[in-house]
């Protein structure tokens, strides 16, 4: 008697666990389906999902219906979910406001973004209440900080490390010659960070150690386009996965160049007179080109403190013209490199839309990229720029469901990208209506909220 209680609740139990591993399913029906690898437009297209993965992309007549969730798409566009390369989440942490910044970008067709080094102790929680839903959020992939000591009397720096030595966490290092690198590595990557970012005040040798290290334990370096002393050739010679903003890799033809990072000394842009683009600048994308190295152009951050610092002259002086930002840019892209869509600022807590449908607008004007490689550059460029490209970027069987549900076509205009009807999330769905500041089609104005570097 005992054993047949024991087998019927055993055969209970693996039935229960059984249901709960069959995923539901949904099929995305009628779908004008632009997947982010750069194929042409699909129409009449499937999209499956079973729990929060896609299972298959196939025309609507071939996609079978019976037992499924059928969710009707006629008349709208679907792209990957768009990605943010460049945010900053806790410089210092308020998780009220990060959680308002991120509801915020999620309702807007965001999936996920790159945290480029704040303090992980906070970022490290919205991350994980991102990734099971315990908050509406992109996925949150981090940075650990790598720079010289000169770096650490930076009061940012003092701002997310409270509580410990600016320098000395696993999360914020100071690095020099006598630095075990192993050690080094190994402790930023026992935060959880997806990437570590070389960000200022190391020579170029002692970055080619990190990157090199960094490679041998299987995390991607990001670095910041100057590393001062290190020049962005630097960067580009110890083998970097992604470089951050084009305004400073004007330095490689700058006559002057600052020996440390708080040094502010703008770049000298005689060089580039006239339209020019001198020879120290083609050849460095050349060789971004070649070795396969991605910009996070971040463009839009410089065009506002440019407008901010003519209005009226606080802070710190740009490093280089808005002009100048968006030629770099449009020169990069014109020699073949990957450009990702990183913001590195936001728009005011009441703006309808974050601060990446701007940089995608300067993307493609003036930068000058067709609306399809604008949105390869927020999806499958940014995806790789995270190293996600497995998991997302394009829409594709075995890819996680992070999808954007569009009323108009992206590919007629850019602006397109902000009529967002819902966007999916590992086959969640958000409807934009849900979304408090409501379903605004309008253009977000105003500044920026962290001053570029």
């Amino acid at each position: 008697m005992r054993r047949g209680v024991l087998g019927c609740l055993l055969l209970l139990s693996s039935t229960a666990i059984a249901t709960e591993a069959t995923p539901d399913r949904t099929i995305y029906r009628h779908a004008v389906l632009i997947d982010g690898t750069g194929a042409p437009a699909r129409p009449g297209t499937s999209i499956v999902v079973e729990g929060e993965r896609i299972v298959a992309v196939l025309p609507d007549a071939q996609a079978d219906t019976s037992g499924a969730r059928v969710v009707d798409l006629q008349g709208r566009h679907v792209i990957p979910g768009l990605i943010d390369t460049h945010v900053h989440l806790a410089p210092p942490p308020d998780a009220d406001a990060a959680r308002k910044t991120l509801r915020r970008q999620l309702y807007s067709g965001v999936t996920a973004v790159r945290s480029m080094a704040d303090d992980v102790r906070s970022v490290g929680e919205l991350s994980r209440q991102a990734l099971v839903g315990e908050i509406p959020s992109p996925d949150i992939h981090y940075a650990a900080l790598m720079a010289g000591p000169g770096f650490f009397k930076d009061p940012r720096t003092i701002a997310v490390t409270r509580g410990r030595t600016p320098g000395q966490t696993p999360w914020m290092q100071a690095i020099d010659e006598r630095t075990d690198l192993v050690l080094a590595v190994a402790m930023a990557r026992g935060t959880s960070a997806d990437g570590i970012k070389l960000y200022a005040d190391m020579p170029g040798p002692l970055l080619a150690r990190i990157t090199a290290e960094a490679h041998r334990q299987g995390i991607p370096v990001w670095a910041h386009a100057a590393v001062f002393p290190a020049m962005p050739a630097d960067d580009v010679a110890a083998g970097v996965d992604v470089i951050s903003h084009s305004c400073p890799l004007a330095y490689q033809a700058s006559a002057r160049k600052p020996a440390s990072y708080h040094e502010r000394t703008p770049v000298d842009e005689a060089p580039f007179n006239d339209g020019a683009m001198p020879a120290p600048i083609t050849d460095l994308f050349a060789s971004m080109a070649a070795r396969g190295i991605i910009l996070d152009a971040t463009n839009l951050v410089y065009v506002r403190h440019v407008e901010e610092y003519a209005r009226d002259r606080k802070g710190a002086p740009p490093r280089c013209s808005a002009g100048l930002t968006l030629r770099l840019t449009a020169q990069a892209f014109s020699q073949g490199v990957a450009i990702a869509s990183g913001t590195d600022g936001d728009n005011p807590e009441d703006a309808p839309f974050p601060a990446l449908h701007d940089e995608l607008d300067l993307l493609a004007d003036p930068v000058g990229m067709p609306p399809m490689e604008v949105i390869r550059a927020a999806t499958a460029t940014a995806a790789r720029a995270l190293g996600q490209e497995k998991a997302m970027g394009t829409v594709e069987p075995g890819k996680l469901a992070n999808l954007v549900v569009l009323a108009q076509d992206p590919l007629a205009d850019i602006d397109h990208l902000r009529s967002v009807t819902e966007t999916v999330k590992r086959g969640v769905r958000y409807p934009r209506s849900a979304f408090a500041a409501g379903d605004t089609g309008s253009k977000a104005n105003g500044s920026g909220t962290h001053t570029p570097d």
